[in-house]
């Protein structure tokens, strides 16, 4: 600690106080030429009650930006009701040389409220902030312009507002700026252009009815793909959740012409999630199951999106496990098969189309073949 922005209230009882607890806290084992400074800004403009503890905020900021400690003024003597010699402290009677000394600049503020409330911030130095990087010249790369309103005509209103008003301006830094201080509301349109031109020529068209779409909030369900695994997983669920049990064993059925080990015996542990035979049905099983958890709670996404295994076909299907009756899960290791493989084709199937009842997640798009 370099310097103490004390209370200070120039009162016989309260500073001595405050200064012999200071020296305690602070001013000991110090060598003469690193003392702790003790100052008051209230010297310089008096007590700002309910202020006062910003006002010292205040001022050692501005003393670290400038580096030297401001005078205490009218100070003539320290006073004789403190044991000055108890700790390496003294008094800014004069203006002193804030040094760094390899280390940052570091300061205490008190201040001191009724009834024996006490508040002492600590302020640190921050470290020199690196010089930004220059940003390129916008070179005419695709841009997105994003609009909103509260409604259709306020979107449009808005898009001929912004066409008249940035003819001349650099595209990229209108499209960080309504990206990054715009309010997003309900109604929405994003112009996509490279270069000036082609983004007043979006905007122009976004005026023209019919341009606006207004996107429906609600929940998303997004199925991962392999990697998402770990050991106990849907245990918990298992056990306490029927919805989830019921569908990890109707799905448990469906594969159980398929492989040679149990749906339910592998969640628990009974074989290695390392086997990719093993792990890829295990998880689309689980993501089915979890996904008819949500639906037993009334939860209807609005979209429905996967990575890899997890990806999804655009429609929403009843989760009955129909395409396992045709060509699906091959077991590694059967006939010549030495080795399973992704294929990204899908075999068309056809179903009897039903009304969705709420979360029925589509199924991956990728099959196991020999």
């Amino acid at each position: 600690m370099d310097v103490v922005e004390a209370h200070g209230t120039g009162t016989t009882l309260g500073d001595p106080i405050e200064a012999q607890a200071i020296i305690a806290t602070y001013g000991q084992g110090r060598s003469d030429d690193r003392p702790l400074w003790l100052g008051s800004v209230k010297s310089n403009i008096g007590h700002t009650q309910g202020a006062a503890g910003v006002a010292g905020i205040i001022k050692i900021a501005m003393a670290m930006r400038h580096g030297e400690l401001p005078a205490t003024l009218h100070v003539d003597a320290p006073t004789p009701h403190v044991d000055w010699e108890a700790g390496g402290t003294r008094l800014l009677t004069e203006p002193q040389p804030w040094k760094v000394n390899g280390k940052p600049r570091r300061a205490g503020i008190s201040s001191f409220g009724a009834s024996g409330t006490n508040a002492h911030v600590v302020i640190e130095e921050a470290p020199e902030a690196e010089e930004a990087a220059v940003p390129a010249p916008y070179d005419g790369a695709v841009l997105p312009w994003i609009l909103s309103g509260r409604s259709e005509v306020a979107v449009r209103a808005q898009a001929a507002s912004l066409a008249a008003a940035v003819e001349d301006s650099d595209p990229l830094s209108v499209g960080w700026s309504l990206l990054t201080s715009r309010s997003t509301l309900d109604w929405r349109a994003v112009v996509v252009g490279a270069g000036r031109e082609e983004l007043l020529a979006g905007l122009d068209s976004v005026v023209v009815p019919g341009r606006v779409v207004a996107g429906d909030r609600g929940p998303v369900l997004v199925f991962p793909g392999q990697g998402s695994q770990w050991l106990g997983m849907g245990v918990e669920l298992l056990d306490q959740s029927p919805v989830f049990a019921a569908r990890m064993v109707e799905c448990g059925r469906a594969l159980s012409s398929y492989v040679d080990w149990s749906l339910v015996e592998v969640l628990r542990g009974g074989e290695r999630l390392d086997r990719v035979d093993v792990v890829q049905p295990v998880l689309w099983a689980v993501m089915v199951s979890l996904a008819e958890v949500w639906r037993s709670y009334g939860v209807t996404p609005a979209a429905v999106v996967g990575h890899s295994q997890g990806r999804s076909r655009r429609r929403v299907w009843p989760v009955r496990c129909p395409w396992m009756t045709g060509r699906g899960w091959w077991r590694c290791g059967v006939g010549r098969c030495g080795r399973l493989r992704v294929v990204g084709r899908w075999r068309r199937w056809r179903f009897r189309r039903r009304k969705p009842l709420g979360c029925w997640p589509t199924f991956p798009r990728w099959v196991w073949r020999r």
